[in-house]
Protein backbone atom coordinates (compact mmCIF):
# COMPACT_ATOMS: atom_id res chain seq x y z
CA UNK A 1 0.00 0.00 0.00
CA UNK A 2 1.38 3.55 -0.96
CA UNK A 3 1.91 6.08 1.59
CA UNK A 4 2.05 9.69 0.95
CA UNK A 5 2.23 12.22 3.76
CA UNK A 6 1.75 15.81 3.08
CA UNK A 7 3.88 18.43 5.45
CA UNK A 8 4.21 22.64 4.96
CA UNK A 9 0.29 23.56 5.24
CA UNK A 10 -0.61 26.70 7.38
CA UNK A 11 -2.05 30.29 7.25
CA UNK A 12 -0.54 32.40 5.52
CA UNK A 13 -0.76 36.29 4.16
CA UNK A 14 -2.24 37.25 0.70
CA UNK A 15 0.69 37.11 -1.41
CA UNK A 16 2.49 34.70 0.69
CA UNK A 17 4.73 31.96 0.05
CA UNK A 18 4.43 28.38 1.73
CA UNK A 19 6.45 25.21 0.24
CA UNK A 20 4.60 21.89 0.52
CA UNK A 21 6.27 18.37 0.80
CA UNK A 22 4.53 14.86 0.32
CA UNK A 23 7.42 11.82 0.94
CA UNK A 24 6.45 8.66 -0.14
CA UNK A 25 6.91 5.18 1.23
CA UNK A 26 8.42 3.87 -2.03
CA UNK A 27 11.09 5.14 -4.81
CA UNK A 28 9.10 7.93 -6.29
CA UNK A 29 10.20 6.19 -10.03
CA UNK A 30 8.15 3.98 -9.14
CA UNK A 31 5.60 5.98 -10.20
CA UNK A 32 3.86 6.95 -13.75
CA UNK A 33 3.47 10.57 -12.18
CA UNK A 34 3.62 12.41 -8.36
CA UNK A 35 1.71 15.39 -8.04
CA UNK A 36 -1.02 17.93 -6.07
CA UNK A 37 -4.65 18.34 -6.26
CA UNK A 38 -6.54 21.15 -4.02
CA UNK A 39 -10.26 21.22 -2.86
CA UNK A 40 -11.19 24.61 -2.14
CA UNK A 41 -14.30 24.78 0.66
CA UNK A 42 -17.49 23.44 -1.36
CA UNK A 43 -15.86 22.57 -4.58
CA UNK A 44 -14.70 19.51 -5.93
CA UNK A 45 -11.26 18.43 -5.73
CA UNK A 46 -9.21 19.99 -8.58
CA UNK A 47 -5.56 19.45 -10.56
CA UNK A 48 -3.10 21.78 -9.69
CA UNK A 49 0.42 20.62 -10.66
CA UNK A 50 1.61 17.22 -11.38
CA UNK A 51 5.52 15.71 -12.91
CA UNK A 52 5.82 12.42 -14.47
CA UNK A 53 8.38 10.18 -14.33
CA UNK A 54 9.80 11.58 -17.12
CA UNK A 55 10.54 14.74 -15.51
CA UNK A 56 7.36 16.65 -17.66
CA UNK A 57 5.58 19.42 -15.85
CA UNK A 58 1.81 20.26 -15.95
CA UNK A 59 0.29 23.21 -13.90
CA UNK A 60 -3.31 24.64 -13.41
CA UNK A 61 -3.66 27.45 -15.60
CA UNK A 62 -5.08 29.37 -12.71
CA UNK A 63 -1.58 28.46 -10.97
CA UNK A 64 1.11 29.18 -13.63
CA UNK A 65 3.45 31.41 -13.20
CA UNK A 66 3.29 31.04 -9.26
CA UNK A 67 3.46 27.77 -8.28
CA UNK A 68 6.28 25.09 -8.89
CA UNK A 69 6.54 21.55 -8.41
CA UNK A 70 9.64 20.24 -8.22
CA UNK A 71 10.71 16.26 -6.74
CA UNK A 72 13.81 14.55 -5.06
CA UNK A 73 14.66 11.22 -6.22
CA UNK A 74 16.55 10.86 -2.93
CA UNK A 75 14.16 12.16 -0.48
CA UNK A 76 11.18 9.77 -1.99
CA UNK A 77 9.50 13.86 -2.06
CA UNK A 78 7.59 15.79 -4.10
CA UNK A 79 7.43 19.26 -3.39
CA UNK A 80 5.02 22.15 -4.57
CA UNK A 81 6.24 25.50 -3.53
CA UNK A 82 3.10 28.35 -3.81
CA UNK A 83 4.69 32.04 -4.37
CA UNK A 84 2.11 35.25 -4.98
CA UNK A 85 -0.58 33.31 -2.55
CA UNK A 86 -4.32 34.72 -3.15
CA UNK A 87 -7.13 33.78 -0.86
CA UNK A 88 -8.33 31.76 -3.52
CA UNK A 89 -5.81 29.09 -2.87
CA UNK A 90 -7.54 28.00 0.11
CA UNK A 91 -8.23 24.70 0.50
CA UNK A 92 -6.91 21.30 1.37
CA UNK A 93 -4.44 20.20 -0.77
CA UNK A 94 -4.17 16.59 -1.46
CA UNK A 95 -0.41 14.99 -2.94
CA UNK A 96 -1.11 11.93 -5.65
CA UNK A 97 0.54 9.07 -7.27
CA UNK A 98 -0.23 7.65 -9.71
CA UNK A 99 0.18 3.80 -11.10
CA UNK A 100 -1.03 2.46 -14.02
CA UNK A 101 -3.82 4.87 -14.08
CA UNK A 102 -5.07 4.21 -10.60
CA UNK A 103 -4.54 7.25 -8.00
CA UNK A 104 -3.28 6.86 -4.91
CA UNK A 105 -3.86 10.00 -2.17
CA UNK A 106 -2.20 11.49 1.07
CA UNK A 107 -4.42 12.74 3.65
CA UNK A 108 -4.65 16.43 3.03
CA UNK A 109 -3.25 19.10 4.55
CA UNK A 110 -4.53 22.50 4.64
CA UNK A 111 -3.63 25.81 3.16
CA UNK A 112 -5.53 29.36 4.31
CA UNK A 113 -4.96 32.10 2.81
CA UNK A 114 -5.93 35.38 4.25
CA UNK A 115 -5.06 38.93 5.97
Amino acid sequence: QVQLVESGGGLVQPGGSLKLSCRASENIFNFNSLGWHRRAPGQERDFVASINVGGKIQLADSVKDRFIVSRDHGKNTVYLQMNSLKPEDTGVYYCDATILSRYHWGQGIQVTVRS
